[in-house]
């Protein structure tokens, strides 16, 4: 592990701890450059408020390949029956601030207001973009995380009614597919991502990933989803 300053690049991923797993460099800033610069390396910060800035890759990495979705039949009886509204970057801010909400049996939250601004800036270039699900008007589930090229770098989700979050994910991964993105980055492997189809990799393969999918030149722009196409296929 290393320390990052200001004016430095981020050490090798392979240079990253085995225990605890991930962890690659301690400080540096949460400015969008080096976000973006992270990111593109297939690292990201998680950090306690008021703690250094931690920066992770983590080995094996837990990944959900687009077309490897899988939806449960309860789910997809959810899905069907309708009654939601999908939408794409309308509250970007109220998404994250649901994320960062206190839950059952968690002391804390990792998205405090540093973590907040900072990807508020990337949601205002073009780079954060959230998921949401709304019904009778409300916002009742989605997620939010950070798009570079053709991969999707999945961040928080929340659900304030059943299934909430689910639907805003099978939304996100089916949209992502129409448009020909190849990975849904999910960090750390959790038994609710499995049961969507997401498996873990080996670090060098989400890294030649990496360089398959994002190009040299990236650019940001607001989500419009492809409703329709979407409704089609779920």
């Amino acid at each position: 592990m290393i320390t990052a300053d200001f004016y430095s690049s981020f050490p090798p991923v392979d240079a990253a701890l085995t225990e605890p797993n991930g962890l690659l460099a301690v400080g540096g800033d949460l400015s969008p450059q080096r976000l973006l610069e992270a990111y593109r390396k297939g690292i990201f910060p998680w950090f306690n408020e008021g703690e250094p800035i931690l920066w992770w890759s983590p080995d094996p990495r837990m990944v959900l390949f687009p077309g490897e979705l899988k939806v449960s039949r309860s789910l997809r009886k959810t899905l069907n029956k309708g009654g939601y509204r999908i939408r794409a970057d309308s509250c970007f801010l109220d998404v994250m601030h649901a994320c960062a909400a206190p839950r059952r049996n968690q002391a804390g939250t990792w998205i405090h207001p540093q973590m907040i601004a900072a990807y508020r800036i990337l949601h205002e270039m073009g780079f954060a973009h959230s998921i949401e699900t709304w019904v009778d008007g409300e916002l009742v589930g989605g997620l939010y995380g950070i798009a570079l090229g053709r991969i999707f770098f999945g961040e928080s989700m929340f659900s304030r009614m059943r299934d909430a979050s689910k639907i805003a994910l099978v939304y996100l991964a089916e949209q992502l597919r129409s448009w020909d993105f190849g990975l849904i980055d999910c960090q750390m492997r959790t038994a609710h991502l499995a049961s969507f189809g997401a498996r873990e990799i080996s670090r060098a393969a989400f890294n030649e990933r990496l360089h398959l999918l994002i190009p040299e030149s990236i650019a940001g722009s607001k989500w419009n989803l492809d409703q329709e196409t979407i409704n089609d296929r779920v």
